[in-house]
């Protein structure tokens, strides 16, 4: 009938979990999936169990914004408890699997003396047999690699865990993912197991702009008829304000918020690190989903951290990104999982995986790939890239994300490589979380807090970042990926004030580019630029 076609509200949110934790990608890769149920999920519900009411006093504090400390009220425990009792026995092979782990750790670092490591694979744990490489750098320091794609294949890949819930939006406030599970006694949730990979999935993002029968994807959903009156508020008979491809003769670049920028000109579209907000009323300008083209020809992701590779956000895109562009990695380090990888078993199967300075050619634009530093606390990570785009032989662009400049050899080479460039892009978070922050599940032992706090997520500060202006000798110059957006916020948990140090350093920085007669911002919200031959044309 045609009353029963539908559009789907652009304010839904599909929040993706596994186990009911915020799927982010190290819930996706086995190995550190593995190592964060047991180092970091295990941890904070015996914590909460323990003692609720410190938890609900400390999401209060600014200062504790980002601590394990679970965004919920005192009165939760005995559902906490039902969590902790549901991961113990659903993920029982997982936890063996992690703790495993850190018995090979203790087996190398005891018995690997720069001998033979033959042997040692018969001491190696039954359980991670035949997943792992054992080996000596040319240090003779000892580790290991896992053969990750065997572990998609086995046991402890688990998409039977993956479930997605759905609910309206209309506020940017939402529980910090890292902390935070999801309980399920919401009365305004549609909770749906179904895997990330799901084909059905496409079909229902299709329908925010192209209608669609809500009785064929009620059923494709499995929605029970006691879900049946919510899910059915999720979709609407008004058609959405149809979208105008951008069709000028220049090239015009939309900031999406964080790190995401939309680059497009007659022939192309760029889209980078995407991390969208969702349409709905607010003070604060921003661009949507709804402003993204029906088709989206390259995305390119930086690294492998949730402000830069959100899962929520690439399976809404799934269906209109022609092609994704991510770093090339196969080492097999717990530390450093394969995007390419994680990708593929998600449903994306248009990954284009790419070496420092490989270039990808399509007609009047190259995306090359470029050495990226810092930001990874000096782990060895090699799952990180820049990216330099040049459109029509005319407009180059730097994409530098969350790189810190603490070589600045590097990017001498670099300039060498790529010349001037018209654009930088530049992210000035540079006091940066601790190590043990992000990676600390994954350490077979905690670091001093003194080495742990010098060994920080960090970006370029001030002295860093005016080296990249003075090198490249930009004409326009962009402070971005500095996490202030509040629908961020459940990402993360950042908020500065003036005499937080990444506001006074790219405050320094803006300042000094003015002085140079350099067009320079620190963007927040929304920013749109067109961009001709010899200049850059502000349209709001």
């Amino acid at each position: 009938m045609k009353n029963d076609f539908v559009y789907l509200k652009r304010n839904v949110v599909p929040e993706p979990l596994f186990d009911q934790w915020y799927a982010w990608p190290h819930l996706i890769s086995p190995a550190t999936a593995a190592m964060n149920i047991l180092g970091r999920h295990i941890k904070i519900m015996n914590s909460y169990i323990l003692a609720p009411q410190i938890h609900a006093e400390a999401v209060k504090d600014p200062k504790l914004l980002g601590g394990p400390f679970m965004d919920y009220d005192g009165n939760r425990k005995e559902e906490v408890k039902q969590l902790k009792e549901a991961t113990l026995t659903n993920n029982s092979r997982l936890i063996e699997f992690a703790k495993a782990v850190q018995q090979l750790c203790k087996l190398l670092k005891t018995e690997a003396t720069g001998a033979s490591m033959q042997e040692l694979y018969e001491k190696v744990p039954d359980i991670l047999k035949g997943y792992v490489e054992l080996f000596y750098d040319v240090n003779n320091q000892p580790s290991f690699r896992f053969f990750e794609s065997l572990l998609y294949k086995s046991e402890f890949y688990k998409p039977e865990l993956q479930s997605i819930s759905f609910y309206l939006i209309e506020e940017d406030d939402r529980p910090f993912i890292l902390s935070t599970p999801r309980l399920q006694t919401t009365t305004d949730t549609v909770h749906i197991r179904m895997p990330f990979n799901s084909p059905v999935l496409d079909e229902l993002f299709r329908m925010q702009r192209e209608p669609g029968s809500y009785s064929y994807i009620k059923e494709k959903m499995g929605i029970g008829e006691e879900d049946d009156a919510l899910f059915r508020t999720f979709f609407t008979t008004d058609a959405p304000e149809v979208y105008a491809k951008y069709d000028g003769d220049y090239i015009r670049t939309r900031y999406f918020g964080h790190a995401c920028i939309l680059i497009e000109s007659k022939n192309v579209s760029i889209l980078s690190d995407p991390v969208i907000s969702y349409g709905y009323n607010s003070h604060i300008s921003r661009f949507t989903y709804s402003d993204l083209p029906d088709v989206i020809d390259y995305v390119v992701i930086t690294h492998n951290h949730q402000d830069h590779i959100l899962i929520e956000t690439m399976i809404q895109l799934r269906h209109k990104i022609r092609h994704i562009i991510v770093p090339r990695n196969g080492t097999g380090a717990l530390q450093d999982p394969s995007v390419k990888m994680m990708l593929n078993n998600l449903g994306f199967h248009n990954v284009i995986e790419i070496d420092e300075l490989d270039t990808v050619e399509m007609p009047g634009c190259t995306i090359t790939g470029l050495p990226f530093l810092g930001e990874h606390s000096d782990l060895d990570i090699r799952t990180k890239m820049c990216h330099h785009v040049r459109l029509d032989n005319e407009l180059s662009i730097l994409l530098a994300a969350d790189s810190c400049n603490h070589e600045p050899k590097v990017y001498e080479h670099i300039q060498q490589v790529i010349g001037d460039i018209d654009v930088l892009f530049l992210g000035m978070e540079c006091d940066g979380a601790p190590l043990s922050w992000l990676y600390g599940p994954l350490l077979p032992e905690a670091l001093p807090k003194e080495k742990d706090h010098s060994r920080r997520l960090r970006g370029s500060n001030f002295k860093e970042g005016i080296d990249l202006v003075y090198r490249f000798k930009p004409k326009d110059v962009y402070v971005y990926a500095m996490g202030q957006e509040p629908w961020l916020n459940y990402i993360m948990s950042l908020k500065y004030t003036e005499e937080s140090s990444p506001i006074i350093a790219s405050n320094k920085l803006l300042q000094v580019c003015k002085e140079m007669q350099i067009n320079a911002e620190r963007l927040f919200g929304e920013k749109e630029i067109v961009y001709k031959k010899e200049a850059s044309i502000l349209s709001v």
